[in-house]
């Protein structure tokens, strides 16, 4: 079987994690994890990264950070994962979400203003597939009503949006390296991003439990107390080491992505050409990570076909999300702004296809052959 996802080795993890273990120090704010987070702060120009164990920790630290209240709004697309509304909805906040773009499944930044209420509080754009979202109508949009910008930007560590980094261009950004990401800390683990320098100091206390205990460690002050709302964010610093091993190859993990990205693209357009498949589109603003390749088929019942079809030949490819707007909780936390015109239409004919640093040529080959069978 050739999986959709396979967790990326560079072959020095165990050597980082062995380093660490021999350190005395697995907790929190070790070595590895001081490195992790120097690298991000020096590659992605943030005043302040903070590893985590999550992006779903990251998220609701961020909510935390931001002060948000039960009453408030927040703005993001339907088209997500559970996480990013989760965060917000556990502090109380309705989710108020909008409808997405077909060409890059992100949400569509031309109806954010129509969703905007005295009671919204934040927007949460999510980079979906690693391509950024356009950042410079929503920073617009931000200062204009006086909203904070929380980047949703699991799928997106390495991206650019003209020339910035994803997840360093909003308020707070929140990176994932869980296993399915393109980096990964061991299987969880994930980042905050804090580019507002008036949040710097509370983002350090609300991960550290509430407490000023980083600041203790930086003999910055005689003893550590309860300061403020907070909880246990920090990653361990055994992950951190899996993640350091990663970071020090991160651009030849890129580049082996967008590789692997291009050479689907190239054997597939001319199915798409013929009209049978829609790949995915690339703005001229926006660099993306290469996180996954997907393709659009007429409607779901293709979509199942071809899934079908993949699986006989061992090759598992998968749809995404279901989207929250119609789930269960989506119905009880939130609410459809405008016309649902593309999030359900599109989510149902989206199929990605494996993609991972350590897919082989001749197995992403098998994947390329069947397809070219299938639609022949």
């Amino acid at each position: 079987m050739i999986p959709f996802n396979a967790p990326p080795v560079v072959g020095t993890e165990i050597d980082y994690m062995r380093s660490a273990m021999s350190s005395g120090k697995l907790c929190g704010d070790g070595g590895f994890t001081r490195r992790c987070q120097q690298w991000m702060e020096q590659r992605f120009g943030c005043s302040r990264a903070l590893l985590t164990p999550s992006c779903t920790a990251s998220l609701e630290m961020a909510a935390l950070l931001i002060d948000i209240q039960p009453g408030d709004e927040v703005i993001m697309p339907s088209y997500t994962f559970v996480s990013t509304a989760n965060a917000f909805v556990l502090r109380g906040a309705t989710i108020v979400f909008v409808d997405v773009r077909p060409d890059t499944m992100n949400m569509d930044e031309r109806l954010i203003e129509a969703a905007i209420t005295p009671q919204t509080r934040a927007i949460v754009p999510v980079h979906y597939a690693g391509v950024v979202c356009e950042m410079d109508a929503i920073m617009a949009l931000a200062e204009k009503y006086q909203l904070y910008v929380i980047e949703d930007a699991a799928q997106a560590v390495m991206s650019t949006y003209k020339g910035r980094a994803a997840g360093s261009i909003g308020h707070i950004g929140c990176f994932s390296f869980h296993e399915t990401k393109n980096y990964t800390a061991g299987g969880e683990g994930g980042a905050t991003l804090i580019n507002d320098k008036a949040l710097v100091d509370r983002a350090e206390i609300i991960r550290e439990k509430g407490t000023n205990r980083s600041q203790f460690f930086r003999g910055q002050v005689d003893k550590y107390t309860w300061r403020d709302i907070g909880s246990s964010y920090l990653m361990a610093d055994l992950q951190a080491a899996y993640l350091w091993a990663q970071l020090e190859q991160a651009n030849q993990i890129n580049a082996q992505r967008l590789k692997l990205w291009q050479r689907y693209y190239d054997a597939l357009q001319p199915i798409a050409a013929s009209g049978r498949i829609e790949l995915p589109a690339l703005p001229a603003s926006a660099e993306h990570n290469a996180h996954m390749f997907y393709i659009k088929l007429h409607d779901s019942d293709a979509r199942s076909e071809l899934i079908g079809w993949l699986k006989e030949a061992d090759i598992l490819a998968v749809f995404h999300y279901i989207p929250l707007h119609s789930s269960p909780a989506g119905l009880r936390f939130g609410r459809f702004s405008g016309e649902d015109r593309f999030t359900t239409r599109e989510s149902e004919r989206l199929l990605r296809l494996p993609l991972f640093y350590n897919l082989s040529d001749n197995n992403q080959g098998t994947v390329i052959n069947s397809l070219l069978s299938y639609f022949s």
